[in-house]
């Protein structure tokens, strides 16, 4: 029984709570509005400070309150993860008030919700590459900032999915068997991002695409692409002699010299 009583206490006090904000949405009494928007803001309750807000800001734009209410605007998305609004509102938030006390959080900010809009390697990657140039700009624009390791370390994480997703999409082509299109697309990653940890497997693949495309090439462009298959050989094993890749990179030199007619008695070479 007092199980009952206690539910039907609550749910009373949610029916009187919903119907005290329906009115306060109808009601004209910005100032009250304005306070419940701090009030909603501090309990939590930031759909609700939102949805205030928008009914009052045009009417504070060119008020002393202005500011503040611009800046809890972008506060509420932030903390909803509407990241994409509240970049929006943090950038526009620094380019009216560049004197604020929270002009330096709010360029910060921009570019942390472009950070968080950056999606995992294997999707487009502009996103990446906003959030790597705003922290950038960042940095330039506040050069003494205590935040300037972080937005190092967050920029050294989105330069790595960029190298992951360089890597991704150099060995798709591989994978499907286009073996023209992937001694291209493992060439341009590698000459993007030279210094990648992908660097040995990315370089095994674009002389492996490269001798199956002369594999299966007509007759007439066969000697040509083995011959570039040879070149890719050489400068593999300059490399990486003692790779993991070895037994299979010697495999495709041997092959590669026996089509060419070449001697591999001579050759230099570690079949391990």
């Amino acid at each position: 029984m007092r199980i009952r009583l206690i539910t039907l206490l609550l749910l009373a006090l949610i029916v009187s709570s919903c119907g005290e904000y329906e009115k306060l949405l109808k009601s004209s009494d910005y100032e009250l509005k304005k306070a419940k928007v701090f009030e909603y803001y501090d309990d939590g309750k930031y759909m609700k400070s939102i949805e205030l807000l928008s009914q009052i800001l045009p009417r504070y734009r060119a008020t002393d309150d202005a500011e503040q209410l611009n800046w809890i605007n972008a506060q509420a998305h932030f903390r909803i993860r509407d990241y994409m609004m509240a970049g929006t509102y943090y950038q526009t938030f620094a380019e009216t008030y560049p004197l604020s006390n929270n002009a330096e959080e709010a360029h910060y900010l921009a570019a942390l919700c472009d950070y968080y809009q950056s999606p995992r390697p294997e999707l487009d990657q502009a996103n990446t590459k906003k959030a790597i140039e705003s922290f950038t700009i960042f940095m330039q624009r506040y050069p003494t900032s205590t935040r300037t390791d972080d937005c190092k370390a967050r920029i050294l994480e989105l330069q790595e999915k960029l190298v992951e997703k360089s890597y991704l999409s150099a060995r798709l082509y591989y994978d499907l068997k286009e073996y023209r299109a992937a001694t291209v697309s493992l060439a341009n990653s590698l000459k993007e991002y030279p210094d990648t940890r992908y660097r040995e497997e990315l370089m095994y693949l674009k002389l492996d695409a490269q001798y199956l495309l002369a594999v299966n090439s007509i007759p007439s462009k066969k000697v040509e692409r083995y011959q570039t298959t040879l070149d890719e050989y050489y400068s593999f094993i300059e490399e990486f002699p003692e790779s993991k890749f070895s037994k299979d990179v010697y495999r495709i030199f041997e092959n590669t010299a026996k089509y060419l007619q070449i001697d591999t008695s001579v050759q230099p070479t570690d079949n391990n």
